[in-house]
């Protein structure tokens, strides 16, 4: 999917498969927001509709967090900002009739205006997945498949999959991804987690792989 989407947003699956951000989280990522010292990401911000209207407002639930920016992500927004350079944005701030703020944003479109989730879904995120073989060719004249599975919010799944399988508490997977409650990330991811007999396996695997034979 990466390879699939235009050079100017393939940082975007970085930001959700490497730190399990929502979309809008994605779309509002400033550069006030990156730690590179820390290699921390702050979350602060979204962009959403309010009363049709494009706005920024704090994430979803109001729930601002600090995420882990693993190395490769890092090099990897590095490397899009040095592309594309961050465009200052001037929106209302929580609602349509917020004050204005000004951040400087990673993504935006070639005319320097911010994503707009209904264009982008359909025009490149679904074109992607047709080029990635995920859903096929639309047919002259009708729409592309439905893909809700297949939306951006699959690249969270796909953090929390590879964060469960690498032995990540669920209260710290929780923090990360933005819930409220740690059970009600348990009850979404509980089938990823490795089973008992998993984890018994892998255990005993990496004995053997770091030490001496018995």
């Amino acid at each position: 999917m990466r390879d699939a989407l235009p050079e100017r947003f393939r940082a975007m699956v970085d930001m959700g498969g490497g730190c399990g951000l929502r979309q809008g989280e994605i779309f509002a990522v400033d550069v006030d927001a990156l730690d590179f010292d820390s290699y921390v990401l702050h979350v602060v911000q979204q962009l959403k509709y309010s009363e049709y209207r494009l706005v920024l407002a704090p994430p979803k639930g109001g729930k601002l967090r600090d995420v882990p920016l693993p190395g490769p992500v890092a090099d990897a927004i590095r490397g899009h900002m040095e592309r594309f350079p961050p465009v200052e944005i001037t929106l209302p701030w929580g609602n349509a009739n917020g004050p204005l703020v000004t951040r400087r944003l990673l993504f935006t479109q070639t005319t320097g205006e911010v994503v707009r989730r209904p264009s982008f879904n359909n025009v490149h995120w679904k074109t992607a997945l047709v080029r990635a073989g995920v859903i096929p060719k639309r047919k002259r004249g009708e729409p592309h498949q439905a893909a809700r599975e297949h939306g951006m919010h699959a690249l969270r799944h796909f953090y929390a999959s590879v964060l469960l399988d690498a032995g990540e508490n669920i209260k710290a997977l929780s923090e990360y991804l933005g819930h409220h409650d740690p059970g009600f990330t348990l009850r979404t991811y509980t089938h990823l987690m490795p089973s008992s007999q998993d984890r018994t396996r892998n255990a005993v695997a990496a004995v053997y792989a770091s030490g001496p034979k018995l």
